[in-house]
């Protein structure tokens, strides 16, 4: 199955978005370290790739709080069940890991949740970034903290 991408700009750098004929694959700041598009087609007109700059580009501006691109997930049933539940964090709140493996039913899971959560391909859409340690700090980001602090800071401002 192909693959398509391209690049977009936000309010916090390049993005770079891909997606097959069917959904959404990953969002990615130009921070994070991204898989090779070497076999990826340069596509900017592919429906999906607009729908999703479209509504990333609402995101930003503060005039949407869920997204309905649809989305593939790509990881083990563990991992896809740990991301389809980040989608249920309510916009402009925060959860700690704890809270995150509770909602999956396994408390004990922590710091697997904590893993499947650093290896979400569709940041933003799907908002790991709301997810932080249970004494307030940040925790980690894949495209790094200072981008997790300005989506935070963003969800607060417009929440």
């Amino acid at each position: 199955m192909d693959i398509f991408f391209k690049h977009i700009d936000s309010p916090l750098g390049q993005m770079t978005i891909t997606a097959n004929d069917n959904a959404l694959l990953s969002v990615w700041f130009e921070s994070h370290t991204i898989p090779s598009l070497h076999h990826a087609i340069f596509k900017p007109d592919h429906a999906i790739l607009l729908q999703c700059e479209e509504q990333l580009a609402e995101y930003f501006s503060g005039n949407r709080k869920q997204f309905s691109v649809p989305l593939s997930f790509q990881g083990t049933q563990f991992q896809e069940r740990v991301w389809q539940t980040l989608t249920t964090i309510p916009y402009g709140q925060t959860w700690h890991y704890q809270q995150l493996a509770n909602a999956i039913d396994n408390p004990n899971a922590c710091r697997a949740v904590g893993s499947a959560n650093g290896k979400n391909t569709l940041s933003v859409i799907v908002p790991c970034h709301r997810v932080i340690t249970k004494s307030g700090n940040l925790g980690g980001y894949a495209g790094g903290n200072h981008i997790k602090q300005q989506l935070l800071a963003l969800e607060k401002q417009f929440k």
